[in-house]
């Protein structure tokens, strides 16, 4: 199969260009200009709305286009600059890429596009799967809009699924790469009270999702989570046992809301979300990594 990605070089997306090459399919990098280029990569800048056509011409068909370009969501402080960055790196690249797919004589059959279980807001002891209702706030508002950017492209008659990922765990990048020096100080606790909910799931099994939502031409929205969501005091203590360190401190509100503003602290790192992965497990997905304790230790792998 030959394979588009664009968000290539970051975190998921890197593994999930290794994953592809080892079992034998092509990938074509959408890049930014000025990146190293091969024959397998397409030009384009979506703040300025261009792709280069040589580049989609030498290309050749894509049978699958995976989308996961998008500024980093709690890497900074937010602030009105911020959040615009947030929204407009998903809506603007979304907008580019599906005007320019479809416009693809051929078409493109299937694109599976990123988004993120920021969708259902804070939602405290709420089970949550795909057929739930959007949630109110800034990254609820933020993940609709980019969802609703991708789904034009069914007018198309491409298969469109939406990748609602929860907190991919791996020692190499994301959430976990910033909590690891903590723990291995003894200093990691939970956060605030720990009674919120959070929705891990391994970089294995977020990468073997992805692919079994393309191969499997999976339509609509689908929760990349494993299936036993926990509370962060739960998950914390898991943790800590995993890397044979003690727990005892706790990271209170008012310090978080201090140092990473009210605002991302609300939605983003104390956001209970009890999220199920209802579309996998009813098409026959089977996890690698279950649980999070399953989950901490494929993390820590080296």
């Amino acid at each position: 199969m030959r394979v588009g990605i664009t968000g290539s070089s970051g975190f998921i997306g890197t593994a999930l260009v290794q994953a592809l090459l080892e079992r034998g399919d092509e990938v074509v990098r959408f890049i930014r200009p000025g990146a190293d280029q091969t024959a397998s990569t397409v030009r384009w800048d979506p703040s300025r709305q261009l792709v280069d056509d040589g580049d989609l011409q030498r290309a050749g068909r894509l049978e699958a286009v995976v989308h996961l370009a998008g500024t980093g969501i709690a890497d900074k402080r937010w602030n009105d600059t911020r959040k615009r960055e947030i929204v407009t790196s998903r809506t603007q690249s979304t907008a580019l890429l599906v005007s320019t797919l479809a416009a693809l004589p051929e078409g493109t059959p299937r694109l599976a596009s990123g988004s993120a279980i920021g969708f259902y807001g804070s939602r405290g002891d709420e089970v949550l799967d795909e057929s739930s209702s959007a949630g109110h706030g800034f990254l609820a508002d933020t993940c609709k809009q980019w969802e609703e950017s991708a789904l034009a492209l069914r007018a198309r008659g491409t298969t469109v699924a939406l990748l609602r990922t929860g907190i991919v765990l791996d020692r190499r990048g994301g959430s976990l790469k910033r909590q690891l020096p903590l723990f291995q100080w003894g200093l990691g606790g939970t956060l605030a009270n720990g009674l919120q909910w959070t929705s891990p799931i391994s970089l294995r099994d977020e990468i073997r999702a992805i692919l079994w939502i393309i191969d499997h031409d999976i339509d609509g929205p689908v929760n990349l989570t494993c299936p036993t969501p926990l509370t962060n005091r739960d998950f914390t203590t898991v943790l800590a046992h995993e890397m044979h360190r003690p727990h005892l401190a706790r990271v209170p509100r008012v310090g978080l809301r201090i140092v990473l503003g009210a605002q991302l602290t609300s939605e983003a790192v104390l956001a209970s979300q009890r999220v199920v992965p209802h579309v996998l497990l009813e098409g026959g997905f089977s996890f690698e990594h279950p649980d999070a304790t399953s989950i901490v230790r494929a993390a820590l792998e080296k």
